[in-house]
């Protein structure tokens, strides 16, 4: 909506301040945020190795044999998010 409103309207409508939102812009992503990522394409790629035929507890020990630690939560959590059944 950048080419509607005007920088300054938006933060006034949204209650940001202008550099609260200029920072969050330049702001690299998290450290979690990048694991997040790393850990769905480690998903993705075991779902296919293993046929999808894994549920998530057997899943995070096939991920934990290649080096990969998550939680049965977050795996369900992403698995979920990606639509892996």
């Amino acid at each position: 909506m950048k080419s509607q409103y005007t920088i300054p309207f938006m933060c006034r409508m949204l209650n940001v301040s202008p550099s609260g939102y200029y920072a969050w812009l330049n702001r690299k992503p998290s450290r979690h945020a990048i694991e997040e990522v790393r850990l769905e394409i480690e998903i993705r790629a075991a779902h296919i190795r293993t046929r999808g035929t894994f549920g998530p507890e057997r899943l995070q020990k096939h991920l934990l044999s290649y080096g990969v630690k998550a939680g049965i939560s977050r795996i369900r959590r992403l698995r979920k998010t990606l639509s892996i059944r």
